[in-house]
């Protein structure tokens, strides 16, 4: 019992023992608890503000990017860690900058000729940053990636992009490029470019602007992304060159030479050096295959008093090419073949004995020569203005403008054709198209077309949401069925023998929203009064862009990019000095001969996109003795619209009356090709497509839906009543 009686009291003892034990360890757990509590609150706190810097630093508010995130990546995304961890060795290696260490190094689109559409090989900016629009330029420092391009692809940029990159220009008040560099560098560091990739007129500009920062530009001849891809990488292409017959161009090469000569003198310029292809192209009446989309020649051209120099591979020339520029004569109207790469030498030799070089400098989408081949020329002997031969192309012969007119003809009766049996297939539910099956077919059906070499750029094929990007092209990634539920954008054209086109017409195969109808509306207007536009010669093309834009703006809406640029014959499509933007500081003015494109458009992310594009021929008008020459335009774009997506109501008289004598020209000029061609489906989808729109029933026009309801009540009631 005793033994028992002290074992209980020791029982006894102990709960209050491991009681006590317990409190000091649940205060000691506790304070622990704590501690550990607050340190992640701090760690959150700090993560956040990190985040929210990150979040809002230009350049960095990106899709699926939020770094307290974990996010499937978009299917189109290229990951570039590796690229950029290689480049940025190569900017340190002294061996590779020829020098010492760039603490920046800036990659553009543009090839040796700057060209922003360039042969794979040259496409560097895709290779180092996966973004394939054709505008943009790139910046990667130490420890940071940065993009500009402008409007036209900020949405596909901020998709293509990996999250390495910060995407730029997207805010209020973006800042430029080279501020951008002056806030991430310190006083005298460098920054490294190509100065064969860069335009002058972009050297200098950025080399002001970065010294007012201590900060210098320096010309890394070797470049460093040709250094690191060493992988994947194409060779230029091998095809021949050919001629283009003076019945499609009009005036021969020599005489184009002959004029050249004529402004050369009047400049007093011994020389003239030509390095952008889509002028080497129309000075020699030539045409090539070296760069996608464009039929031009990779070269350069010399002009001097006493002979012409290509500068190219020679075996791209054919006998037939030779014999047309008369190689094996000499003569002042003769062209003397030199290797590609010999003009380094020959401009460093020759401009000795030259007093004045004339250097053609940037206008609009010719950015000029670049600043390499300006700088192997004395400083006193440059002579830096447009180019005369730009402006010699961009006004068409008489055999040209009826080129131009006929492939628009011939380019209309092959997309109507498709876009027939499109719609029939999409209506019967027959058969299922997406948006590269689209892409595809239209481009087959324009191949096939009398007098066509090729599509003139990629085709745009954008269906819902993708239509919001302006220069959306499908891949096997984004690839989208169309169906009858939104809109489909068609963005596209042609290079034929004798012109070139470029249209964008949007569709709906269903029942579209009012907004679509709204929208398309507004747009329609605006096409149709630039068109309607009589103005004086003198005008400031830049000053006609309201007209487009108007009615959008009475709706607080707009779009980022310019409403027409030039368009070659048979040469490229974007052709200066042509540019429509109210923003543009250019004072150009039209002249009779000028094509160039009319296309407002919308664009609401994440939802739907709408252009409408026609290419206009600018003519006389009228001659007055008091005021002078007046010029308007006259569409050669002939494809109908969209009429399940206009709201005529709106439309007024002379809206109206245009668009039914538009409708006219379709079926005349089109419908009689298409018998021809017995494009009988197609021609029966044209003219339910054009029929006579009822005009001058009110001052607005009038509903043809509307009407027709009136109409149908009308006469139920007098059935009723008899």
């Amino acid at each position: 019992e005793t033994s028992a009686h002290k074992l209980n009291s020791s029982f006894s003892v102990q709960p209050s023992v491991f009681s006590a034990w317990c409190h000091t360890c649940n205060r000691k757990m506790l304070r622990t608890y704590t501690i550990l509590v607050i340190l992640c609150v701090v760690w959150q706190y700090i993560s956040v503000l990190d985040a929210v810097r990150y979040y809002y630093e230009e350049g960095s508010l990106r899709k699926q990017c939020f770094m307290m995130k974990n996010v499937t990546q978009p299917p189109n995304r290229i990951n570039t860690t590796s690229q950029l961890r290689a480049l940025r060795e190569e900017m340190d290696r002294m061996t590779s900058v020829q020098g010492p260490p760039v603490h920046a190094y800036i990659i553009t689109m543009d090839d040796d000729h700057q060209n922003d559409n360039t042969a794979d090989r040259d496409r560097r900016l895709r290779y180092i940053s996966g973004f394939s629009g054709s505008n943009g330029v790139a910046v990667v420092t130490a420890n940071k990636a940065a993009l500009w391009t402008d409007g036209r692809y900020h949405v596909q940029a901020d998709l293509e992009l990996d999250c390495n990159w910060l995407l730029m220009g997207r805010g209020a008040v973006p800042s430029n490029m080279t501020k951008w560099i002056s806030d991430q560098l310190i006083p005298y560091q460098r920054v490294g470019a190509d100065p064969m990739l860069i335009s002058n007129a972009d050297w200098e500009k950025w080399d002001e602007e970065l010294k007012k920062k201590n900060i210098f530009l320096i010309a890394v001849k070797n470049n460093l992304i040709d250094v690191i891809w060493k992988e994947g990488r194409q060779g230029y292409p091998t095809h021949q060159a050919y001629t283009w017959n003076i019945s499609y161009a009009g005036t021969n090469w020599m005489q184009k030479v002959a004029s050249v000569r004529t402004e050369m003198k009047s400049m007093e310029c011994d020389a003239m050096v030509v390095t952008a292809l889509d002028e080497i192209a129309w000075l020699l009446n030539i045409r090539g295959r070296d760069i996608p989309f464009h039929p031009m020649l990779r070269a350069y051209v010399i002009v001097t008093k006493e002979w012409v120099d290509l500068y190219v591979d020679s075996s791209k020339l054919s006998s037939q090419v030779e014999h047309h520029l008369q190689v094996h004569r000499s003569c002042l109207f003769c062209v003397r073949v030199r290797k590609y790469e010999s003009i380094w030498l020959d401009l460093k030799t020759n401009s000795q004995i030259w007093k004045r070089v004339l250097l053609p400098g940037e206008c609009e989408f010719s950015k000029g020569v670049s600043r390499a081949i300006h700088h192997a020329i004395p400083e006193n002997k440059r002579k830096v203005t447009v180019s005369p031969i730009l402006l010699m192309k961009a006004k068409k012969s008489s055999q040209e403008k009826a080129g131009m007119r006929r492939a628009h003809v011939y380019d209309a009766a092959a997309f109507c054709d498709f876009i027939s049996y499109l719609e029939e297939k999409l209506i019967e539910g027959s058969e299922n198209f997406d948006e590269m099956k689209v892409s595809r077919t239209l481009d087959q059906y324009r191949r096939e077309q009398e007098g066509n070499r090729d599509i003139s750029f990629p085709t745009i094929v954008a269906f819902g949401q993708h239509a919001a990007m302006p220069h959306y092209v499908p891949n096997n990634a984004t690839n989208t069925m169309i169906d009858k539920q939104n809109v489909l954008l068609i963005d596209s054209g042609g290079h034929y023998i004798d012109g070139t086109t470029d249209v964008s017409r949007t569709f709906h195969f269903g029942t579209p929203t009012k907004q679509h109808i709204d929208i398309y509306t507004s747009l329609l207007q605006g096409s149709i009064d630039l068109t309607m536009l009589s103005f004086p010669e003198h005008l400031p093309m830049s000053s006609i862009d309201v007209l487009a834009r108007a009615p959008l703006w009475q709706m607080g809406l707009d779009y980022r990019h310019g409403t027409g640029h030039g368009v070659g014959t048979f040469n490229s499509v974007h052709e200066s000095p042509i540019y429509i933007n109210w923003e543009n500081l250019n004072h150009a003015s039209f002249k009779e001969g000028y094509f160039f494109t009319n296309e407002p458009g919308f664009y609401k992310e994440g939802d739907f996109g709408m252009r409408l594009e026609n290419v206009l021929e600018v003519i006389e008008n009228r001659r007055n003795d008091t005021y002078g020459l007046f010029l308007t335009f006259r569409v050669v774009t002939l494809i109908p619209y969209e009429s399940s997506l206009i709201d005529y109501s709106r439309l007024s008289p002379h809206q109206l009356h245009w668009l039914n004598d538009y409708n006219t020209r379709i079926r005349n000029e089109v419908g009689t090709l298409m018998k021809e061609q017995r494009r009988f489906r197609a021609f029966h989808w044209l003219m339910k497509r054009t029929t006579h729109i009822p005009e001058g029933c009110t001052s607005a026009g009038v509903s043809l839906k509307r009407n027709f309801i009136v109409s149908i009540t009308l006469l139920l009631l007098i059935v009723v009543k008899i």
